[in-house]
């Protein structure tokens, strides 16, 4: 099956820093990557890549800022309540945290912590950064009706309800 908009894709990847080589993510000691497909859940260059491949493709592909993760700006910098950040954990400068927000999680750099707040750069951690996904695309499947209601992919390495 090819992917297409509405299937359901599991894939592997490895995401490299174009400038150093150096890995900065990597799927393969976990599970797959599993995306509803045509809903926005990838950076809209890689979902266009991703159409049309299938099950045992290999591939990759360089994205520059502004196809990725964007360009950085300055300005971006805003102090939040520890509260707001997710999970229990002590932040120290340079972590990437997910913090919440009216519309989701979202990650941000930590620049500066204090008793109560921490100072974030909210531009994404890889913004600035020309990036190189390596993917193995594992599964692609029809989705479910439950799936299409939803907007995302359910079970294994998707959404858990």
């Amino acid at each position: 099956m090819e992917i297409k908009h509405n299937t359901v894709v599991r894939f592997h990847y490895r995401l490299r820093d174009e400038a150093t080589g150096d890995e900065l993510e990597n799927s393969h000691d976990g599970e797959p990557n599993t995306y509803l497909h045509g809903r926005r859940a990838l950076t809209p260059a890689l979902e266009a890549a991703m159409t049309g491949k299938e099950v045992g493709d290999v591939f990759s592909l360089t994205l520059s800022p502004e196809e990725g993760f964007g360009v950085r700006e300055e300005g971006r910098q805003q102090r939040v309540p520890i509260k707001h950040l997710m999970g229990k954990i002590k932040p120290k400068v340079g972590m990437v945290v997910s913090i919440k927000t009216d519309s989701g999680p979202r990650q941000a750099v930590v620049i500066k912590v204090g008793k109560f707040n921490v100072d974030l750069d909210t531009n994404h951690p890889l913004a600035g950064k020309t990036v190189t996904f390596d993917i193995e695309v594992t599964e692609v499947r029809k989705a479910t009706e439950e799936e299409l209601e939803h907007g995302h992919a359910h079970g294994a390495g998707g959404h858990q309800h």
